[in-house]
Parts: C-alpha cells; sequence; structure tokens
C-alpha cells in the first residue's frame, strides 16, 4: 500500500497528540472489525471557534495520520465549519488515501464531529453535527475498498 508522502509525514510527526485536560468536548469513535480507536479534544472559545483540538488514536497509519491532519485543519474554524470537514477533504489534505484507508478519514471527521456536539450538549444547546456514519452499528468502514485490498 502506498501513502502520500504527507501521509507518511504526519504518521511519523504527528501533530497534537494527548489529551486536552480540560477540554470542552471530547469525541471518542472506533470500529471493531478495523481496530482503529480515536478520541479527539477540543478547547472552544467564547465566539464558538475552536482553540485547540488534541487526538488520540489506537490504529494503523493512516488512523494516526487522518486524526493528526484533522486536529491540524480545525484550530481556528469556528464550530459550524469544523463539522462540515468531510472525508474526501481530509484525504484530499492528505494528498489522497488508499481506498482501503478511507475509513480512517469517517472516523477521525465522525470523532471531532461527536466531540463538538459533547461541547454543545454541556453548554444546553442542539447538537448540529448530524449524522456519525461510524456509530451505526451497520457501518462497514470497509465499503468503500476493492475486493482484494484489506486493512
Amino acid at each position: 500500500m502506498i501513502y502520500s508522502d504527507k501521509v507518511m509525514d504526519h504518521f511519523n510527526n504527528p501533530r497534537n497528540v494527548g489529551v486536552i485536560e480540560d477540554a470542552d468536548g471530547m469525541g471518542e469513535v472506533g470500529n471493531i472489525s478495523c481496530g482503529d480507536i480515536m478520541k479527539i479534544t477540543i478547547k472552544v472559545d467564547d465566539k464558538d471557534q475552536i482553540e485547540d483540538a488534541k487526538f488520540q488514536t489506537l490504529g494503523c497509519g493512516a488512523a494516526i495520520a487522518t486524526s493528526s491532519i484533522v486536529t491540524e485543519l480545525v484550530k481556528g474554524k469556528s464550530i459550524e465549519d469544523a463539522v462540515k470537514l468531510t472525508k474526501q477533504d481530509v484525504a484530499d489534505e492528505l494528498g489522497g488515501l488508499p481506498s482501503a484507508k478511507m475509513h480512517c478519514s469517517v472516523l477521525a471527521t465522525d470523532g471531532l464531529k461527536v466531540a463538538v456536539d459533547d461541547y454543545l450538549v454541556s453548554q444546553g444547546r442542539e447538537p448540529i453535527s448530524g449524522e456519525i456514519k461510524s456509530a451505526d452499528p451497520n457501518f462497514d468502514p470497509h465499503a468503500d475498498e476493492d475486493e482484494d485490498d484489506h486493512h
């Protein structure tokens, strides 16, 4: 499996690893079938802008790289803009992902959405992120991949 230089850079030198101790929101997502587990914590300012984001990921190189790039992409964004981040945005920012690894970008964006919703609910507000694909018990993380190209 060939990864872009940017995927390898984020895997070998991940940004924003860790947990924000006094986080405003926390999202933990995972998929038993592939073994990737991600936790994303966010700090939000009084204007609903994401000041900081950190992650902890147990998973393959693509899972680590997608978590890393998501935390980079959302810093300074409003929570409304942050939850619009798609799996394709993440893959494009990393210079592409093999089809067998696109589910990693779904988990990373879902972790962020869960963290934003966690923040909003803690503030007595309505969640905004909509569907969390990986939370669906019927979610197949490998649905987009080729037949002979498995995790």
